[in-house]
């Protein structure tokens, strides 16, 4: 990786706010911080650079809010939330990559673009909820929320019950020449939070938001295509990609074709629920025009900006 390159660092959710922990704006801070490691790696090494992220865990803490204040003040639509969440985390981001780039005495400009992204406003996402948000819980909570709170409820496999919403595919980004100008200029962009605001073109040409989350892997390969990026850098709570995941026979990947990688998505080796949208995401990204996509875990980006760590996909 000596040449300069654009490159996509998508961070997961859990980048920000860990399962583990109750997720106060403290912890979020220190996590976010920590979570600057690989990209600092990348920006020494002079790459363009567009960082996106998740909002799974703070996207439902948000709706609860709405919810429990609904008697007090005004409810907020999940799309407007969406955008709440894109400009308080890349507030965080982008305050701790200043900062973690001064005491390396860097200096690059740092921008976050409240991001829109186009979805088909009849895609079949929107009747049937996959998106996990907010916090985990056990079955019978789960289900007693369920029933009380009117929310539509999934088990996310080996980590609880999770509620549920719609979550249509990406196109495209609106602000797309916009953020390809500044990421030209040396500038790194933190743009399409938590996939980015849904929203779709009305027949006289106006932008309507949609109540829906965007999977943020998935308008990470949208983003990197849109700005033509050379590589994408899928950071999650893993450190390589692996086949029959959680079973005796557990096999991690060191390098994959994207044959491969489609053949092995095909046979359902990677769920819906967890690497499944990384690997179609990978997929997307390669077949418009990427290069190279890296799956690493958040505590190894450093060693994975360097190729020492994670899955290599390659075309």
């Amino acid at each position: 990786m000596n040449e300069k390159k654009t490159i996509v660092v998508a961070l997961g959710g859990n980048a920000i706010t860990q399962q583990d922990e109750e997720g106060n704006i403290y912890q979020q801070f220190a996590n976010t911080r920590r979570s600057m490691a690989g990209v600092l790696e990348l920006v020494e090494m002079g790459h363009r650079l567009l960082i996106t992220h998740g909002n799974g865990p703070q996207i439902g803490n948000e709706m609860i809010r709405v919810e429990l204040s609904a008697k007090v003040v005004p409810r907020l639509p999940l799309g407007v939330l969406v955008g709440d969440t894109q400009g308080g985390m890349g507030y965080m981001l982008e305050q701790c990559l200043l900062n973690v780039m001064h005491d390396r005495g860097i200096k690059r400009e740092a921008a976050c673009i409240v991001t829109q992204m186009l979805v088909d406003r009849n895609d079949p996402a929107l009747k049937n909820p996959t998106k996990f948000v907010g916090p985990f819980y056990d079955k019978p909570r789960a289900e007693e929320l369920a029933q009380t709170q009117g929310w539509i409820v999934k088990e996310d496999p080996g980590r609880g019950w999770r509620r549920v919403v719609p979550s249509p595919v990406p196109r495209e980004i609106v602000a797309k020449k916009a953020i390809q100008l500044l990421v030209e200029n040396g500038v790194i962009v933190i743009a399409a939070g938590g996939g980015g605001i849904p929203v779709y073109l009305e027949s006289n040409g106006w932008l309507e938001g949609v109540d829906a989350v965007i999977d943020k892997d998935l308008a990470s390969a949208v983003l990197g295509n849109g700005v033509g990026a050379d590589e994408m850098v899928i950071l999650t709570g893993i450190d390589k990609v692996a086949l029959n995941f959680g079973k005796p026979n557990q096999t991690f990947l060191d390098r994959l074709t994207a044959a491969e990688a489609r053949k092995y998505l095909s046979e359902g080796q990677f769920p819906a629920g967890s690497m499944g949208p990384k690997i179609q995401a990978a997929l997307n990204f390669l077949e418009n025009g990427g290069k190279r996509v890296v799956i690493a875990s958040i505590e190894q980006s450093a060693a994975a900006a360097h190729g020492r760590a994670g899955t290599v996909i390659v075309a």
